[in-house]
């Protein structure tokens, strides 16, 4: 005879549901909330809103601090907040997601700390160092912590082609940021006696971008398009971060490009606008087609757990 089927327990379906669910990340979740909070307050107390927050740069500079500003109010605080309830859950794309405005952040607030001029443009930026250093800080912290969570994860599953297209990319990137943004205005800094607004106006905040983008960023780029074209693992991961970066980055210049414009800045370009929104956008859909698979492994978990050998047993 026949036994009849078990329906199933209330604390079987859970064991089903858990099986194959990585924990939620609190800390990570945590320290995105955090600096969607920090990076939304910043922006609220500067020029774009109480102005508050007085930088030392000129007005041209003040115009760009604008749509950086924005950037960070409208795309990287809801972001942050995004991925941190992804963490909460456990999605595998959080860690992945967490490096972007991560690097975004560090970046960016790096050179609203240092790139002032002090003791020739009156402000009182210093008087909001703490914010500053708290943003760059958490954004230390969601990379240390986003990396650590990447170890416990399977590696990004890519194909040759796409190694290759990606190795590709970022070697053009550090191109373009090499010899397409710095070379004209670097070569005329070094002359005897240079013309450039930038480093006339405002060089302390012209030789420290020029110091991160040709010392960290292009060395950065070539060293992992180069590793990809070798087909090397281990430069997929942080291609993939540098990317979701750079597609945050690409809005934020975009932004600028457009307040520039609009404040009436002597330097504004209505082509570097046109272009920098048009990078922007190739590249976050570039890197929205290299995170698109960590969603679909996501959506594979619940299946894998109903065919697990210890729930089939009768």
């Amino acid at each position: 005879m026949t036994a009849p089927p078990r329906t199933p327990t209330t604390t079987t379906r859970h064991a089903e549901e858990a099986v194959g669910r990585p924990p939620g990340n609190r800390t990570l979740a945590t320290l995105l909330f955090s600096q969607g909070t920090l990076v939304a307050t910043t922006a609220v107390v500067g020029p774009l809103a109480l102005d508050l927050l007085h930088y030392r740069t000129s007005s041209s500079g003040l115009d760009q601090l604008r749509g950086s500003d924005v950037t960070g109010l409208v795309l990287v605080a809801p972001f942050c907040v995004w991925v941190g309830r992804l963490a909460r859950r456990g999605h595998p794309a959080a860690p992945v997601l967490a490096l972007a405005p991560a690097v975004f952040t560090v970046y960016i607030w790096t050179q609203l700390l240092l790139g002032n001029e002090f003791g020739r443009i009156p402000g009182n930026v210093e008087w909001f160092s703490p914010l500053l250093l708290a943003v760059m800080g958490t954004g230390v912290a969601i990379a240390v912590c986003a990396t650590r969570a990447l170890r416990a994860q399977a590696p990004l599953g890519w194909s040759r082609r796409l190694e290759r297209a990606t190795g590709v990319l970022l070697l053009v990137v550090a191109g373009f940021v090499v010899v397409g943004i710095h070379l004209s205005t670097l070569i005329d800094a070094l002359r005897a006696q240079p013309v450039g607004e930038g480093v006339l106006s405002t060089p302390n905040a012209f030789w420290v971008i020029k110091a991160m983008d040709l010392g960290v960023v292009a060395p950065a780029s070539v060293l992992m398009g180069i590793g990809l074209l070798r087909g090397r693992s281990w430069a997929r991961t942080p291609a993939a971060a540098v990317l979701g970066g750079y597609a945050l980055l690409g809005w934020s210049v975009a932004a600028m490009g457009w307040s520039m414009l609009r404040g009436g800045a002597s330097d504004a370009s209505l082509g570097l606008a046109v272009g920098a929104t048009a990078v922007a956008a190739a590249v976050t859909g570039y890197a929205g087609a290299l995170y698109r698979p960590l969603f679909r492994r996501s959506g594979a978990a619940p299946a894998a757990a109903r065919r697990h050998p210890a729930l089939d047993r009768p």
